[in-house]
């Protein structure tokens, strides 16, 4: 692999005109060249779509409104960004590649990048990263070069193109210390990238995917993925990156279903949320379990653990079916229907039949309240036509809307309120010990039930948990949408019921689901991604895992896999590329009073570097912690916001810390953030969050003594 090629001051020229391919011009000059014609090819192509007249293209004004919905969003779609390269890569073949697999074009060398672009006669100048054609660029390796002889890196600063490295894939596959692996581990301009200072939001890794990565990016949409990955070997940034991948690939029939990406709060949405449109991808929804399950009611309230850790659990789902089916009873009385001078009768034991076959049919509640009308109906047309009528469905329709089959279907088969079946649930230790007969012990049942009993569904005060039982409820009575594919992210947290919720949002499609077992920090975190698969409805999705890191650097990570033997028993620790000397110090604080102010110091320290700054804590030291900040000066960002480079400094309650990511790390005493939690497995898997969030260096600060597995020297 070649050095990285970078122009001669660090200040960027203004690129010349694209020159012939056989030009004798600089390397880095014809490639700024190829970029400016590429930006310029670009304007065009967004310029003609601003320029569509659909005035005589559409026959009504829905018509037109829908095409210029569309038009609009592909406006947006070729934005371009003028501090995101348009293309990270070249891909020479050392034979000329099938028109299929070029998307049409001509010739061996293909730019590789974040969206289409081509040129005025329809000639590819940039290849889209998710075309069959630039798989090559992630997988080719001198032990399968897939016919590539160079692989061309490109390294930028604000936009402008100011390196280039290559590797030759031609050599010998022992040729040097990769080993021909093709990983790209050994690319210093790959190694920049990953390191490369983050300031704002979390931004694509199109540009540094790998082959195991990439893998799971490219499969089929038919399949479900569990991708467990340790801190930093990128299993987020993979689940976004391969929902923008099956967009590319199916477009049309997600485009009917819908995607959804789900994670754990809303700060860490804030914080993935320019992923996607950097890809190009506009329409991708994004939700918390919450938001899913919120639907009609209002989350105001919260649960001691002991019930939470009931109302998440499986069994709940039996007694909120048998509750609901106890609404239905046996007829006692005929049905008697008036149409005209005649009467026609059904008896009670027919309607028992009816009843009975829609109970063994298992329908959803609310679709057999609506069936039996008609089925009671349909009875009734018999005897009209045994009788010598002629009835019609009309007729069958106007009888099931009768005053009479009406109030038989409201005694025997009544419409149900799912919230108000909760409410009675969590209010009436009868009715609830009625319907979790053999399901929960009594101590369990005295757990969930309300102590003060809400007056009604609005005066209630919903937690969570609540929500998901409604939820549940809901979908017993009428079938939840499902979508075309969802991502589910931090899904180690999630309890049966939220997993149970999640399914049914994807029950006809697929999903991604995301996660690491050593990160759950939730009572009724999954122990086994068998359990968690089984609950979501999908037992024979496909289990990856993700070992190698390339965010947190080996002494970091190393040290907060101290605490894996006591979190996650046979979990394979990460194995981190990114050797950093120096990136981890622990510091004792003698006097717990200068704790606060150590932190401090630690965090004016960090700020002297680039990039950003977290300072973690637990979450009842954060008012103590935000007060000595700003009382030095600094202004602090909360989780979520975005960072910038006026101000870099962001304080992190250790609740909020999973998922997000920053330059340099400082913790705040860990002992407290072990305490702060119900119980000492939950706490140690909250620290080994906080403990792997840097990206560049971590400072640990302490008074109290470390736990033990990270006590000794570093």
């Amino acid at each position: 692999m070649s050095a990285p090629h970078t122009a001669e001051s660090d200040t960027p020229t203004d690129p010349p005109a694209d020159p012939p391919a056989d030009s004798p011009a600089d390397p880095l000059a014809r490639e700024r060249g190829h970029l400016a014609a590429s930006r310029a090819a670009l304007r065009v192509m967004r310029e003609d779509v601003q320029a569509l007249d659909i005035r005589d293209v559409t026959a009504n004004w829905v018509n037109a409104a829908v095409l210029q919905a569309q038009i609009d969003e592909r406006i947006k779609a070729l934005a371009d960004l003028s501090h995101t390269p348009l293309f990270f890569g070249r891909l020479d073949f050392q034979h000329p590649v099938g028109g299929e697999l070029a998307e049409g074009a001509e010739g061996e060398q293909f730019y590789i990048g974040r969206r289409h672009v081509h040129d005025a006669q329809g000639d590819p100048m940039v290849i889209d990263w998710r075309a069959p054609v630039s798989q090559s660029f992630y997988q080719a390796s001198r032990l399968d070069p897939q016919d590539v002889g160079l692989r061309r890196r490109f390294g930028y600063t604000g936009g402008e193109l100011t390196a280039y490295e290559d590797e030759d894939l031609t050599a010998p596959a022992d040729a040097d210390a990769d080993g021909g692996a093709g990983s790209g581990t050994t690319s210093k301009l790959l190694q920049a990238e990953i390191e490369r200072p983050r300031v704002g939001p979390m931004r694509d890794i199109v540009a540094t995917i790998q082959p195991e990565q990439d893998e799971i990016v490219r499969s089929e949409l038919g399949g479900t993925i569990c991708v467990q990955g340790g801190p930093g070997t990128g299993k987020t940034a993979v689940g976004l990156h391969r929902v923008a991948y099956l967009l590319y690939a199916h477009r049309d029939r997600l485009a009917r279903t819908g995607t959804l990406v789900i994670g754990p709060n809303r700060s860490f949405l804030h914080y993935i949320e320019q992923v996607l449109p950097a890809l190009g991808e506009m329409e991708v929804q994004q939700a918390t379990v919450e938001d899913l399950v919120t639907g009609g009611v209002e989350v105001r309230g919260t649960d001691e653990a002991s019930a939470a850790l009931v109302k998440g659990d499986a069994r709940m789902a039996e007694v909120l079916r048998r509750a609901i089916r106890s609404h239905v009873t046996p007829p006692t009385e005929e049905v008697m229907v008036v149409r005209g001078s005649r009467r026609w009768r059904v008896p009670a034991y027919e309607v028992a039949e009816l009843v009975e076959e829609l109970l063994a049919r298992d329908m959803r509640y609310g679709a057999a309240h609506e069936a039996l009308p008609q089925r009671i109906a349909h009875r009734v047309l018999v005897r009209m036509e045994e009788a010598g009528e002629a009835p019609d469905d009309r007729v069958q329709n106007a009888v099931a809307r009768t005053p009479a089959v009406k109030a038989a279907v409201k005694a025997v088969w009544p419409a149900v309120d799912p919230a108000k079946l909760v409410l009675r649930l969590l209010s009436e230790p009868e009715f609830l010990a009625a319907h979790a007969q053999g399901l929960l012990a009594e101590d369990e049942q005295k757990a969930v039930l309300w102590t003060k009993p809400a007056r009604s569904v609005k005066a209630a005060k919903w937690s969570t948990a609540d929500a998901v039982l409604i939820d549940e409820a809901r979908d017993l009575v009428e079938r939840t949408h499902s979508l075309g594919h969802v991502v589910l992210d931090e899904a180690q947290d999630l309890s049966p019921m939220q997993y149970r919720a999640v399914g049914r949002r994807c029950s006809t499609g697929s999903a991604t689901v995301l996660g690491d077992l050593a990160q759950g920090t939730t009572p009724w975190s999954t122990r086994s991604w068998a359990d968690a698969l089984g609950h979501l409805g999908k037992r024979d999705a496909h289990v990856e895992e993700l070992t190698a890191g390339f965010r947190v650097p080996r002494e970091v990570i190393a040290y907060a896999s101290r605490l894996l033997p006591s979190i996650a028993p046979g979990l394979a620790p990460v194995e981190s590329v990114r050797e950093s000397p120096g990136s981890l110090a622990v510091r004792a604080v003698g006097d717990a009073g200068a704790l606060v102010g150590a932190a401090v110091a630690a965090c004016e320290e960090a700020l002297e570097q680039e990039g950003s700054i977290g300072l973690i804590a637990a979450d009842a030291r954060i008012p103590a912690l935000a007060e000595a900040l700003a009382a030095a000066g600094h202004s602090v960002l909360s989780p979520g916001e975005e960072t910038s480079a006026a101000s870099r400094l962001t304080l992190v309650p250790a609740s909020l810390a999973k998922g997000l990511e920053y330059d340099y790390v400082v913790l705040d005493e860990p002992a407290a953030v072990v305490d702060g939690e119900p119980d000492e497995r939950t706490g140690l898997r909250r620290l080994y969050v906080a403990l792997t969030r840097a990206v560049s260096g971590l400072t640990v600060v302490h008074a109290a003594p470390l736990p033990q597995a990270l006590a000794g020297a570093v």
